[in-house]
């Protein structure tokens, strides 16, 4: 019997990341879980990453450390930049971590290169999303590009292959296929500034677009707010 291909899963312990890992797993993927301290403000997210990849079967799970506080720039990473609450506003939010998934990616590269996987996997998103330009299509098309000329599978005439199975899909739609999938977003951690315990704040951009998508999709959010 033939073992099941490896796969990189960024997981960030959100909705998103949380879905690609239940799609990975229902494609037939033996899944490896990356999660990434970058020094975010919302720590509690890899503390539901750890969670979330032993809920649904990941063979390894790991946490990287990076520190893009280091820089600042962000108001994930910046402690003296308030977290937008007033809604989405014009251009790209304070929000954006620079580089933040060019780190990301490339981190699930190297692992990738280790353990012989071809693959790996993560859950930006196009449409309803906060306006990030490390996000696009054509920046996943170009870090794929890369890997395969940086990698030893790439220049033995492999392929690395970075899959976005979430790129075109809605938040409604990506609730659905969750659930489908049997994902328990209970679990999960999507807001900017969430407490410790993984409380959310209700306002942020992750909080609204995430509250869209359950009231879209027409099944009840079982996000654990502050105000509740």
């Amino acid at each position: 019997m033939q073992n099941p291909k490896r796969a990189v899963i960024l997981l960030s312990g959100g909705l998103d990341s949380t879905t690609c890992l239940a799609i990975a797993r229902d494609m037939g993927f033996d899944c490896y879980t990356l999660s990434v301290a970058y020094g975010q403000r919302h720590s509690a997210e890899l503390a539901a990453s750890t969670r979330i990849a032993q809920a649904l079967g990941a063979r390894e799970h790991r946490v990287a450390s990076v520190s893009l506080g280091d820089f600042g720039g962000s108001a994930l990473t910046d402690a003296s930049i308030a977290v937008p609450t007033a809604g989405p506003g014009e251009g790209i939010p304070v929000t954006y971590v620079p580089a933040r998934n060019t780190v990301m990616l490339s981190m699930a590269l190297a692992w990738a290169e280790v353990i012989g996987a071809n693959d790996i996997f993560i859950g930006v998103n196009a449409v309803d999303y906060s306006g990030y330009p490390d996000c696009r299509p054509e920046f996943v098309r170009a870090f794929e590009h890369l890997a395969n000329l940086a990698t030893r599978a790439g220049v033995e005439g492999g392929r690395m292959t970075v899959h976005t199975p979430l790129m075109q899909c809605s938040k409604a739609d990506i609730v659905r296929l969750g659930l489908d999938l049997g994902v328990d977003y209970a679990q999960t951690v999507s807001c900017y500034q969430s407490d410790d315990s993984g409380q959310a704040c209700g306002l942020c951009d992750a909080c609204r677009l995430r509250k869209a998508g359950f009231e879209a999709a027409g099944v009840p959010d079982p996000t654990r707010y502050r105000s509740a």
